[in-house]
């Protein structure tokens, strides 16, 4: 066991070491120990890479904004091109409406007007003139409508009719 006057001794070398580190060397006002430079250089490499990180954050965020936009402008392209196909169908629609009109004139025209034949000419140019005028009035979402409502309250014929006209197209594109 240490006497005393040793336990003085030592706390007296302790208040001698002033000024110095572990190490006996001296810190000067003023001046750095390695733990303080190790502690700096810590702090300038935690800002080095906290400024990279946000460097490289920002510049993710501006590509995801980059894809966003031509996601954007894509879907705004798509919508602009389906209107268009809509539209041309809507015209295509109604021309087809306008050339039956134009049929059922010309067959009230050369048909004769009397008899049987006269008779069946006039009914194929009235139901005609009315299927064009229906089809130039009409949009395509109202065809749309009218057609499913059919389908609905006749469920079994529009399966016969479906049936038979898939008949018909195998028929015609098999020969």
């Amino acid at each position: 066991m240490a006497s005393p006057g040793q336990q003085g001794g030592s706390q007296q070398g302790s208040s001698q070491n002033k000024g110095q580190n572990p190490t006996g060397q001296h810190n000067f006002p003023g001046t750095s120990s390695p733990g303080r430079d190790i502690g700096r250089q810590a702090q300038e490499t935690a800002a080095s890479v906290a400024e990279r990180t946000k460097e490289t954050a920002s510049a993710v965020g501006e590509r995801i904004r980059d894809a966003a936009s031509s996601v954007q402008d894509m879907a705004r392209k798509a919508g602009d091109a389906a209107t268009n196909v809509g539209q041309r169908a809507g015209e295509a629609v109604s021309s087809v409406g306008g050339q039956m009109r134009n049929l059922a004139g010309t067959i009230r025209q050369s048909a004769p007007s009397e008899g049987v034949m006269g008779s069946a000419a006039s009914t194929v140019a009235d139901g005609l003139e009315a299927g064009g005028k229906y089809l130039e009035e009409e949009t395509l979402a109202g065809l749309g409508r009218e057609a499913t409502e059919l389908i609905r309250r006749y469920p079994l014929q529009a399966v016969l009719v479906g049936i038979g006209i898939g008949f018909l197209m195998a028929r015609a594109t098999r020969s």
